[in-house]
């Protein structure tokens, strides 16, 4: 078959190798366009992009669909089918037309559960025990169409969300070749949403990555991967004498039941972790951290050259 490729992030590649390797005619990838990032501020070509030229594939980085130029150069690809993975640019109705087949998009969560932009961090975030990777028929609504395929993945109380997100990415990009492997023999039977248990995983903002300690340990603990490794969970230690911002990458809900305030340090042993007070009177262990301008660490390497003493507090 024909097909357009959409995507834009990280997430996105395997789908697209997958689908190549399967030897379909991908005749052009859709990306968003190159933004300027890092401290030279030099502009960065998707990671959609960078595989998609080791292809040898076209690449189209519109800054939107909306015009009708844009549109015109789409339909004289002439795709059977688009896919779309994680592309990030809203596709009118006019483009969801174009493709013979519609348009399949892959959904990291299980429908109508956490529609929207950040799927994979919100279900950690909710701690969520499951969650899965959809194949979609896309319609004008956000993550409203049709299910075509699912797949579903249990969430270990330990993962991040960057492990969950390798693991979907490689899991989807299969479930989208057997998606179009059935689809020009018809064998894809759309399955309506539910109306009922519809969330939305709204974008992640830098203002709710603060850790609140007066929370529960586990919604703590849920906080902290959901948002590991990135962007980061963080609090502010003092270390040297100065306030430090320090992310949390890895946690774990301890056992120990803790009489200080939401914050405090209760053991500076760290060979299992920073224990910290939460709000619950329960306590978390912080496992993993890392300190602004250096890599990720243990708690014990850490915890080496902070040298925090039983009663700091972590804000």
């Amino acid at each position: 078959m024909r097909i357009v490729f959409m995507g834009t992030p990280e997430f996105s590649v395997p789908t697209l190798m997958e689908i190549v390797g399967q030897g379909h005619d991908v005749v052009a990838c859709y990306t968003q366009p190159p933004r300027k990032a890092g401290r030279g501020m030099d502009e960065r070509r998707s990671p959609v992009h960078e595989a998609a030229e080791t292809l040898g594939i076209e690449v189209r980085a519109p800054a939107s669909l909306k015009g009708e130029g844009e549109r015109a150069a789409l339909a004289d690809l002439a795709p059977d089918v688009a896919v779309v993975v994680a592309y990030g640019l809203l596709l009118p109705q006019a483009v969801l037309d174009i493709p013979v087949h519609g348009c399949l998009n892959l959904h990291a969560s299980l429908l109508p559960r956490w529609r929207g932009a950040a799927p994979i961090n919100r279900a950690i975030m909710a701690g969520d025990k499951e969650t899965g990777i959809e194949v979609m028929r896309m319609e004008a609504g956000l993550d409203t169409g049709p299910v075509y395929m699912a797949e579903k993945v249990a969430i270990d109380e330990a993962m991040t969300a960057g492990e969950l997100h390798d693991h979907l990415s490689v899991l989807g990009a299969d479930l989208m070749v057997r998606a179009l492997a059935a689809l020009p023999r018809g064998g894809l039977v759309p399955i309506p949403q539910a109306k009922e248990g519809v969330t939305y995983a709204r974008k992640l903002d830098k203002a709710e990555t603060r850790i609140d300690w007066s929370r529960p340990a586990r919604e703590v603990h849920d906080h902290v991967r959901g948002l590991s490794p990135f962007p980061g969970a963080w609090c502010e230690i003092a270390i040297g004498g100065r306030n430090e911002r320090v992310k949390v990458l890895r946690s774990s809900c301890a056992d120990a039941v803790a009489a200080a305030a939401p914050g405090t340090l209760l053991d500076a042993d760290a060979a299992e972790g920073l224990l910290v007070a939460c709000g619950d009177g329960g306590a978390l262990r912080l496992v993993q951290l890392q300190r602004a301008g250096k890599k990720a660490m243990p708690a014990a390497e850490f915890q080496r050259g902070a040298q925090l003493a039983v009663g700091a507090c972590l804000s």
